[in-house]
């Protein structure tokens, strides 16, 4: 079965840092570009970082450029994406997924790439930032 399983998010004050997880079963996340997506409560999904292992690339929206990133681990086939300095506007549940990106000169914007089914999204992991 393919999955995608994103875990580690909590509740942490501005200024401070979590670390992601997305665990991937059913495949080899290295033939894919994943990413990291978040949505917060009445607002569109936004996608946050994308990284392709075969590629040797990674992006970043303007959001959290500087702030967060994101890594990978073949062996244990876990995609992380790290944050720092974290804002009370970065509070959102935060899925993992199949991404694309579009952009250049450093400013991109991360989309789903529908072409890939890694099956439902889930429940994601909740990021709350307070102030």
């Amino acid at each position: 079965e393919v999955q995608l399983q994103a875990s580690g998010g909590g509740l942490v004050q501005a200024g401070g840092s979590l670390r992601l997880s997305c665990a991937a079963s059913g495949f080899p996340l290295d033939v894919y570009a994943v990413g990291w997506f978040r949505q917060a409560p009445g607002q569109e999904r936004e996608g946050v970082s994308c990284i392709s292992n075969s590629e040797g690339t990674s992006y970043y929206s303007d959001s959290v450029k500087g702030r967060f990133t994101i890594s990978s681990d073949s062996r244990k086939n876990t995609v992380y994406l790290q944050m720092n300095n974290l804002k009370p506007e970065d509070t959102a549940t935060y899925y993992c997924g199949a991404c694309f990106v579009h952009g250049s000169d450093d400013h991109y914007t991360v989309h789903v790439d529908t072409r890939v089914d890694f099956g439902p999204w889930g429940q994601g992991t909740l990021v709350t930032v307070s102030s």
